[in-house]
């Protein structure tokens, strides 16, 4: 209680003094006060105003960037010429792409505008002019990819030029990227012709794009020969193991032939009673499926553009690609080779191989017979290519084995 009437007695006083001051004087007192204030104020805001450049940038939280050889940036296009390319990068000075990283990347900087954020490189900090030197090299390059993935993704067609060939296909460029058509992607219109190409446009499809592998396939039969291809589900369905179907050699390699099968999808037949409803497969005759011979390279047997007959071995379910065979249209000649040869039968046949243990003599196609070094006389050498006269000695089909010796022609030296 005594607090209480101490605080109103302050009160009364304080109240009592005011109302004895004039008016003037209360007014006068008031605009000190506001004065004082405000000059405390401008003391604290003078007193965290900032001096230097990295005071100004801690106050406004703007962080500056410091562009280093091999840093890669994003930044705004302010500027697009015929010649260069300025890019905000928020740092001391703007980047440029010009000269040669310009010309490298124009085709991607044609769709780029004024506004546009774009990921650089920095080639060098500073030039002579004291400009970030800046490569768009690796945004031109996603940027060529994903327009591939694209196309890929939607089937679209392409436009290419053909620009060199070499053993597999035809190397091309498409949206000035260098890709590959394989012999076995050209539709039979171009089939054997593809020399004819060097030079020349013509539509594709990407049927393969890997960025890891550099890699990028077209097709030109995807667009030629695009109705047949939609039918290769259902060619599939009607491809059987053990069928021999015509086809077209659409590629040479070392390590066999590929094919493109025809295989009649329903029972329709044209004016001359062929199969008028084809659906087209891609199959390979592996080196060991050409002939019952040794074949040293599959080009010594067919080229681009041949038509032949094939066997269905099977089908790789992981690419629904055939395996086939040419030599299996034919028996095995081992089978039966013991009764054209019995044992005792005497012919002439051509040296094949020469090997230190003995020489191989060529009985007939896919058969080889072997003279052992044993039987060879040691002042006379056979060469591959030379007629022998040999004699059968032994026959084992199972093994594909036959054993060979030398039939004396002339008497020998000393003979009386």
């Amino acid at each position: 209680m005594a607090t209480k009437k101490v605080q109103e007695d302050k009160k009364i006083e304080k109240t009592e003094a005011v109302a004895d001051k004039p008016a003037e004087v209360i007014q006068e007192e008031k605009v000190e006060k506001t004065v004082e204030v405000k000059e405390d104020k401008k003391v604290e805001k003078a007193a965290t105003k900032p001096k230097t450049m990295e005071d100004l940038l801690a106050d406004s939280k703007y962080k500056l960037v410091v562009p280093q050889k091999g840093d890669s940036l994003k930044g705004l296009i302010t500027a697009k010429s015929k010649k260069a390319l300025v890019i905000d990068l928020g740092a001391k000075t703007e980047g440029i792409v010009s000269e040669k990283e310009y010309d490298f990347a124009s085709e991607f900087i044609k769709e780029l505008n004024v506004g546009d954020e774009v990921s650089a490189l920095v080639v060098s900090s500073e030039n002579d002019r004291g400009q970030v030197v800046l490569s768009l090299r690796g945004a031109a390059s996603d940027a060529k990819w994903e327009y591939f993935e694209e196309a890929f993704e939607k089937e679209e067609i392409l436009d290419a030029k053909g620009v060199e060939t070499n053993r597999g296909g035809l190397i091309v460029v498409v949206n000035g990227v260098r890709g590959f058509v394989p012999s076995s992607q050209f539709g039979r219109d171009f089939v054997g012709k593809v020399n004819n190409l060097k030079g020349e446009a013509f539509q594709v499809k990407v049927i393969e794009v890997d960025r890891e592998k550099n890699r990028l396939i077209f097709s030109e039969r995807h667009v030629s020969e695009a109705k047949e291809l939609a039918q290769k589900d259902q060619a599939l369905d009607k491809v059987k193991s053990g069928e021999i179907y015509e086809g077209v050699v659409s590629g040479v390699m070392h390590f066999g032939l590929f094919v493109t099968v025809e295989i009649p999808v329903d029972e329709s037949k044209d004016k001359e009673g062929k199969a008028s409803n084809i659906g087209y497969v891609e199959g390979l005759v592996h080196i060991s499926e050409i002939s019952w011979e040794k074949v040293n390279h599959p080009k010594d047997y067919h080229s681009v553009g041949d038509r032949i007959k094939v066997k269905v071995l099977g089908i790789d379910e992981k690419t629904n690609k055939l395996n086939l065979s040419i030599k299996q249209l034919i028996n095995d000649p081992w089978i039966t080779i013991g009764d054209r040869y019995a044992v005792g039968t005497t012919f002439t046949g051509k040296v094949t191989r020469v090997e230190s243990f003995g020489v191989f003599v060529n009985v007939e196609p896919g058969v080889d017979g072997l003279i052992h070094s044993s039987k060879l006389d040691a002042d006379k050498e056979l060469k591959v290519g030379e007629d022998v006269t040999v004699n059968v000695e032994n026959v084992v089909p199972e093994q594909r084995r036959m054993s060979l010796s030398i039939v004396l022609t002339e008497a020998p030296m000393g003979y009386k």
